[in-house]
């Protein structure tokens, strides 16, 4: 499963697209969401962060929903707890992204079986910024 899991990772970095909602990113500097963005930021990434609060962070609006976001989006970075992951993988198939990234620590297995089946790229329990830096 590791080499599908590589090849899952190079195709959401390099062929998925964009644009990527990252679901618990908000201003709070000391959260791992924070740093992530910044780096997809500086690969040319458009990151919107998804939040209850909908703030405004590294420049872009914030939604409180994916459902609220008024432009498509490729890829959906997920920080938020397990328990909650996989209703937001829903909402990522709902909104028509192409992938679904569940950040480390974010593991749900029916989640990533029902995306998976809907047609999307799936990556679970990794991080893009470590990705990036192993060269994937």
């Amino acid at each position: 499963m590791a080499d599908q899991d590589d090849l899952s990772v190079r195709r959401i970095l390099r062929e998925s697209g964009d644009t990527w909602a990252l679901v618990g990113l908000s201003s709070n500097r000391a959260r791992a969401a924070y740093g992530v963005a910044r780096v997809l930021q500086r690969l040319g990434k458009r990151v919107v962060p998804v939040h209850p609060k909908a703030e405004t962070v590294h420049g872009e609006q914030g939604y409180a929903t994916l459902a609220e976001i008024p432009f498509p989006v490729d890829v959906v970075d997920v920080f938020v707890n397990s328990t909650l992951a996989g209703a937001v993988a829903d909402e990522a198939v709902a909104i028509g992204a192409k992938a679904v990234w569940f950040q480390l620590g974010v593991v749900d297995e029916d989640a990533y079986r029902r995306t998976r089946e809907a047609g999307l790229e799936m990556v679970m329990d990794r991080c893009p910024a470590i990705e990036i830096g192993r060269g994937l």
